[in-house]
């Protein structure tokens, strides 16, 4: 089915069949909030502006940190959203009992990131909300959850891919150089492959975030149902504020607590800004974002012209101030909100191939896109030195976000992929 048939499908719904309440019941990792992660922005954005219509129940784990979790579950409330909350936080991704579970996977059929996420207690939640509830749709709102939803055989439900997983961890594998790392990362692709195949097969749909994830589903795993929900952007939120740019400034921004993003840190630090650095010795490197490991700490503060700025309330203040936004993915899938994020605010963005993947962004016209590291270097410098021609690329941008991205026009599809499962009934 062309990604042109799926639209025209979910957009043949009458408008009394849309002004039906559904009760919808999500199953995620934790509460998303605050929105300090691309995967929360999203999930908050777009389920926020649903809930006026539609009665929303959240069901998930404890997030890991208590006074978060307890600002998550107000909040949640107060957008009109009912959390479940079950006692239990996913494990820590450190530490001996991090090693010995990743041993222990080795004998699981599922991948780590399944197997650590899907807990007993969550199950009995959802059968014992199943129980009491009449439920319209079960949401599943990120693929490794789908695993949980077994205990429904005879349920709707729908998953949303943030990411094609397995095509994280073939590039895992393809940029790692450790022999024993390489062959484990290889081992979760498989495991991965095989899940995906499952999960997004059994579900009554398949949620993709961009045309090419959702393309690569289709040929991939042979996926028969998938939507577009593309990424995007709070634009009343995001927006110039007219002040001046700090010339030399350029912003990494993103979780630091995601593989991708570090591993695009490190290739920033070590190759990349280096070299701006040599060639454009007023040039500052601002990295920006959420749960830092201490590796990071110590390496920004060793590295000069760099500064860390951890978990910090408001990213806007770093995307009006800078000068150029580098994306130097070389892992990832999905799309970048960030990079929505900056456009909206009027900045400049420098990317990899893999970073801008899955936005309808035209290379030169409303981002720069490059090859490698080198490329990157290059092309930040270039940018530092001739800043009227970013802003003029960047604003061109900002109007392709503003057109295309805004949550409430995506809002509006994830309520049509909704409607599409109940209508086509239980699977």
């Amino acid at each position: 089915m062309t990604t042109a048939t799926s639209e025209k499908l979910l957009s043949n719904h009458s408008f009394s069949a849309r002004q039906s309440a559904l009760h919808v019941a999500v199953v995620d990792e934790e509460l998303p909030y605050p929105l300090n992660s691309g995967k929360r922005i999203r999930t908050l954005n777009l389920l926020k502006r649903l809930a006026s219509r539609h009665r929303i129940t959240y069901i998930c784990h404890r997030n890991a940190a208590a006074d978060e979790a307890r600002r998550a579950e107000r909040y949640l409330l107060e957008c009109g959203i009912e959390p479940v909350i079950v006692e239990r936080s996913v494990p820590r991704k450190s530490g001996l009992g991090f090693y010995a579970r990743l041993t222990a996977n080795l004998f699981s059929p599922l991948p780590y990131s399944v197997a650590t996420h899907t807990s007993a207690a969550l199950c009995r939640a959802i059968q014992d909300h199943a129980a009491r509830n009449r439920i319209d749709v079960w949401h599943c709102e990120w693929t490794p959850y789908a695993h949980a939803l077994r205990v429904l055989p005879d349920a709707r439900w729908l998953v949303v891919a943030h990411n094609v997983e397995s095509l994280i961890w073939q590039r895992y594998h393809e940029t790692e150089t450790h022999p024993l790392k390489r062959w484990y990362i290889r081992g979760q692709w498989r495991k991965f492959e095989r899940f995906e195949q499952w999960a997004l097969g059994a579900a009554a749909s398949a949620v993709a975030v961009s045309p090419e994830d959702a393309a690569r589903m289709r040929t991939d795993f042979h996926v028969r149902r998938v939507a577009v929900v593309d990424n995007g952007v709070d634009t009343s939120h995001f927006h110039p504020a007219g002040d001046a740019r700090i010339p030399g400034q350029i912003l990494f921004l993103g979780s630091l607590d995601w593989r991708p993003n570090l591993d695009a840190v490190r290739l920033l630090l070590e190759r990349i800004f280096p070299e701006v650095h040599k060639r454009e010795s007023a040039a500052r490197l601002c990295i920006v974002g959420r749960n830092p490991p201490e590796w990071l700490f110590r390496e920004a503060a060793l590295c000069p012209g760099v500064k860390l700025h951890p978990n910090p309330p408001d990213v806007r203040p770093f995307l009006r101030a800078s000068a150029v936004m580098a994306v130097p993915l070389r892992i990832g899938g999905g799309s970048r909100l960030k990079i929505l994020e900056a456009l909206a605010c009027g900045l400049h963005v420098v990317s990899t191939r893999v970073g801008a993947e899955g936005l309808c962004l035209v290379p030169g016209r409303h981002l720069d896109v490059v090859d490698d590291a080198d490329g990157m270097a290059a092309a930040l410098v270039h940018c530092l030195r001739e800043p009227a021609r970013g802003e003029s690329i960047a604003e061109q941008g900002r109007r392709v976000v503003v057109e295309r991205y805004d949550w409430s026009v995506l809002a509006e599809k994830l309520e049509r992929v909704w409607f599409d499962c109940v209508q086509r009934g239980a699977r």
